[in-house]
């Protein structure tokens, strides 16, 4: 234990801080929508966010100590973006059938070592283009807000675009949020309705098991995790010269997204972003930059801890308020998932019926919109354009 305080320094510290503030922030407002769609119970909310986040932050405590490397748990944001369009259409249990099954799929890609051929064989760009036209409607949601709350709205974007500018060891995610709660506690009285809470025992779910939510939310699910968070993750691991072990961080992902599955969540994960800045440069020397993954996961870990009294308090806010959150959390996903999208000349087509396809929310068979807008974008890069 000794060694590991040793390694513990300011730069490490900071970068861990950014990291689990980066998981704290706009990421429940997302939770929150998707539960409040799926018509959840303020029970299943609150194990929801609890799940994720202590599984999580164990996550991020446990492996990095053991590898001795950056690599930082959490749940997947894009994840979660993509269940807020499915949760309608499926029970709760089913849903946590569908979670354990996603967590399986990762733990048997990690296992067998196919991980770069699954997403080889599923173009990432066509990934990307899924989860642009999923979230659309959030980004014209969080537009569309800032003419309610033109001030608090108006000035986290200006908080946001300063920190864009330049490194900042504060993203700009977590200064906009942080500027915007500033600015409603100042400016509009709170909802104390939901404010008060009695504790909720986490008590494992009864999981429901169905061919069709295993292919509308655990085949996406899974594809989501590894494109936009393991593959993130590892990409920034290998850029500042560590060598992880790809199969077994994936396997490890698995398997700590079937536990967190049994509490009612969908993953815990190796998170794409926060990894990439606990293992930059910045975050110190080079052996010691796994403690900023485990001062992340702490944070994570004790905001899912008091779940149970933080749910209500969000749910208390403005519902303009939590769209700017939501806005904010998703703004560099939707902009990066554009970027990759659109960035081969040679797959026009696909990825514009994959666009719109995910954007439409169309439902055939039950099978959802992000389903078809893969299988569609898949078939047309791969038997119709020359790539």
């Amino acid at each position: 234990m000794s060694s590991f305080i040793s390694d513990l320094n300011h730069k490490n510290m900071a970068a861990g801080i950014a990291s689990g503030l980066l998981a704290i922030t706009g990421p429940p407002a997302i939770i929150l929508e998707a539960a409040s769609k799926g018509n959840f119970t303020m029970t299943q909310t609150i194990l929801w966010m609890f799940s994720v986040y202590v599984f999580g932050g164990i996550y991020s405590i446990v492996i990095p100590m053991y590898y001795r490397m950056p690599i930082v748990g959490a749940h997947s944001i894009t994840g979660v973006a993509f269940l807020a369009t499915v949760t309608t259409q499926f029970t709760y249990h089913q849903l946590i059938g569908a979670y354990i099954f996603s967590g399986l799929l990762m733990l048997m890609i990690g296992y067998l070592g196919v991980f770069s051929k699954l997403l080889e064989y599923v173009p990432k760009q066509i990934i990307s283009v899924m989860l642009a036209g999923m979230i659309t409607k959030y980004m014209v949601s969080f537009i569309t807000s800032f003419h309610q709350l033109p001030l608090v709205g108006g000035v986290s974007l200006v908080s946001y675009i300063i920190f864009s500018k330049g490194h900042n060891r504060i993203p700009p995610m977590v200064a906009a949020i942080g500027t915007g709660f500033v600015l409603l506690i100042l400016t509009q009285p709170l909802n104390s309705v939901g404010l008060v809470s009695a504790f909720v025992l986490p008590t494992p779910q009864i999981p429901v098991f169905n061919l069709l939510s295993f292919l509308s939310v655990s085949v996406p699910l899974a594809l989501l995790i590894l494109s936009n968070d393991a593959a993130v993750g590892i990409g920034g691991l290998e850029q500042n010269e560590y060598h992880p072990p790809v199969n077994r961080v994936i396997a490890f992902s698995g398997m700590f997204s079937i536990i967190t599955s049994f509490f009612g969540g969908q993953s815990a994960n190796i998170a794409g972003m926060m990894t990439a800045i606990c293992s930059d440069k910045e975050a110190g020397p080079k052996e010691a930059r796994y403690m900023g993954a485990v001062v992340s996961g702490m944070i994570i870990l004790l905001f899912g801890l008091f779940a149970w009294k933080l749910v209500p308090l969000i749910q208390g806010l403005p519902s303009e308020f939590v769209s700017i959150l939501v806005g904010f959390a998703l703004l560099g996903v939707f902009g990066n998932s554009l970027s990759v999208g659109f960035s081969k000349p040679t797959m026009k087509l696909s990825t514009a019926f994959t666009f719109v396809i995910a954007v439409s929310n169309i439902t055939i068979y039950n099978i959802s919109a992000p389903v078809w807008a893969l299988v569609m974008g898949t078939f047309i890069a791969r038997y119709v354009e020359e790539n």
